[in-house]
């Protein structure tokens, strides 16, 4: 079967689906145009939930220095909305299919901007932990809505070059967060990283009004004429019968699930890995830093449980025919498995280079954060270029083919960055690696996110989006804690070499600039370097900076590994997804 026959093929496919599914609307039905206004709407959404995860890390110091955050405050700041955004995922992403997606869209986009404007006028920790928490509860109603209405309204080639616009503002929104983080606190104060929410969301809200289509629940039911019904009758089957309703345990199990493994992920740094590093407090609660283990891989252990609880869960409702919080069976689909693992793997290896760029930038390069933000958001220039180039190269490879190729180009230019991260060249060469990624990126992520959800009934396309967007957050906490384990790992070894050769360094003062080099993961190297000679270590301070610093960019060149590891893997599972994409379109 030709190209051209497969891409008829599954126009065709796409315009019965459309018809037949219960929580499609008017707008999937042959005849009628795509809702491309709807696109950018979502778009913006979207973009809007994804700046929020990045733009806030650069503005810590401020608020810090502004409203008196302690050290344990601070770290909650990001983790708290990372943590409960993962947890409510997947309900909230069932809630659309149940209820309406554009409902819990609009409701959530209101909910987050009342958690901005709260956080934006915060005084004090409580406050500002408190607005977190709300813009997480928005931002899990926000992100699997765009996708699912997205997946449920367009057909065909139309729904690649949708996913493609999808994938691409969610990776440059990652990329540019940094940068926008930066430049908001330097020039009008970090409290408008938060305001900027609010005639963003007022106009994702009004605009959501005319032109994003009803889908899911009786909204998205009752629009299907009596043929479209018949049409779905005949042609789901079994899938008309599958019970709707709500799952309480299930959503409390993968609640849990999700929360206490995404803590475990990206605080593993902050609290240690074996044996507790600095005291654990939540609430009343805490864990105490002379504990025989960290609080880490007690929470790692019990999400894992409760993971395993809520499939055995899921199964045996299912058997008893009872509503289902996550149709397990949706794993039986080979684009779909192996997809979310390409997703979760890709995630993993951008948040490990995001992970240790920036340190590598600040603290070897001595570049301060609004540069450094500005070089990592030419990865979504990149992102978007290849975006709009999407199509095209679609059209010729197939879908499967240009996530390869994507990915591909992202392992090179990880590659290529690694050589690149010399002393003597200039940090400027380094935009070609980065527009390099980000181009790669473009290709490889909004493809997949298309090939994932290609064989998912749009009924369901709720907790399939919702069951991607929740792996790629598991991937972005695995990147991250990998990548600082191997950071860490690597300094330990590769610094005491370092420092060898420089006389007037006794056992104890290298072991002592190791651990320091460590601990400040690299910031100690700006501040030797600020001292010049007059510092504790006199004249061998510059010599001592020039080491450590070198000691750093090798250990950085080894995480970059974890990341070539991560695609690749990617890579691999992404093989699987051509080959299972290849036999549904023979059958």
């Amino acid at each position: 079967m030709n190209q051209q026959q497969n891409s008829q093929m599954v126009e065709g496919q796409g315009s019965v689906a459309s018809a037949a599914a219960p929580g499609a609307s008017n707008v999937s039905r042959s005849g009628e145009k795509p809702p491309w206004n709807a696109l950018w709407v979502l778009a913006l959404g979207l973009a809007m939930i994804v700046l929020d995860g990045s733009i806030v890390n650069v503005s810590i110091p401020a608020m810090i220095r502004e409203i008196g955050l302690n050290l344990t405050d601070a770290q909650w700041v990001t983790s708290l909305y990372n943590i409960i955004l993962a947890a409510l995922l997947l309900p909230f992403g069932k809630l659309g299919d149940l209820k309406g997606r554009k409902m819990t869209l609009q409701v959530g986009v209101v909910i987050f901007v009342a958690g901005s404007v709260l956080a934006a006028s915060s005084n004090g920790a409580g406050m500002l932990l408190s607005a977190r928490a709300i813009q997480a509860v928005g931002g899990a109603l926000v992100m699997p809505s765009t996708l699912s209405i997205v997946s449920a309204s367009f057909r065909g080639k139309n729904r690649a070059i949708a996913f493609g616009v999808w994938g691409s503002v969610m990776s440059a929104a990652a990329a540019v967060g940094p940068f926008l983080g930066g430049l908001f606190t330097q020039t009008i104060g970090w409290r408008w990283i938060f305001l900027v929410n609010a005639p963003l969301g007022l106009f994702v809200f009004i605009a959501a009004i005319p032109f994003v289509p009803k889908t899911g629940g009786k909204a998205g039911a009752s629009a299907m004429g009596g043929a479209a019904r018949a049409a779905a009758a005949a042609q789901s089957g079994a899938a008309e019968a599958k019970p709707q309703g709500f799952d309480p345990l299930g959503v409390v199990l993968s609640a849990l699930g999700s929360a206490l493994l995404i803590f475990g992920l990206i605080e593993g740094q902050t609290y240690d890995w074996f044996k507790p590093k600095s005291e654990f407090a939540i609430g009343g609660f805490k864990w105490g830093a002379d504990w025989p283990v960290s609080v880490i891989p007690f929470c790692i252990v019990l999400g894992i449980i409760f993971f395993v609880l809520f499939v055995h869960t899921e199964n045996s409702r299912a058997r008893r025919l009872l509503p289902v919080m996550l149709d397990l069976t949706l794993f039986r689909i080979p684009t779909f498995s192996m997809g979310n693992i390409a997703a979760g793997a890709i995630q993993a290896g951008q948040f490990a280079i995001m992970f240790v760029l920036p340190l590598y930038l600040i603290n070897v390069r001595g570049i301060n954060m609004l540069p450094t933000g500005a070089l990592i958001a030419v990865m979504g220039i990149g992102s978007i270029v290849s975006g709009g180039l999407a199509r095209p190269v679609t059209a010729k490879i197939g879908a499967p083919h240009t996530v390869q190729f994507g990915l591909i180009v992202e392992i090179l230019s990880v590659v290529l960055l690694m050589v690149m991260m010399r002393p003597s060249l200039s940090v400027a060469w380094l935009l070609v690696p980065f527009l390099l990624y980000g181009f790669g990126l473009g290709f490889a992520a909004a493809q997949l996110t298309s090939l994932v959800l290609s064989e998912v009934p749009i009924a369901e396309s709720g907790e399939g989006s919702a069951t991607q967007s929740t792996i790629r957050q598991l991937g972005t906490g695995i990147g991250a804690a990998v990548a600082g384990l191997m950071l860490s790992v690597m300094l330990g070894h590769v610094t005491p070499s370092a420092l060898d050769g420089i006389n007037g360094l006794n056992e104890g003062m290298v072991a002592g600039l190791t651990k320091s080099l460590d601990a400040s993961a690299g910031a100690a190297i700006v501040g030797i370097r600020a001292q010049g000679t007059t510092g504790k270590l006199g004249a061998l301070g510059p010599q001592v900076a020039d080491a450590l610093a070198s000691a750093f960019t090798r250990a950085s060149q080894w995480t970059l590994v974890v990341a070539i590891v991560m695609l690749g893997i990617g890579l691999l599972a992404s093989v699987w997804v051509a080959r299972a994409a290849d036999r549904s379109n023979d059958e």
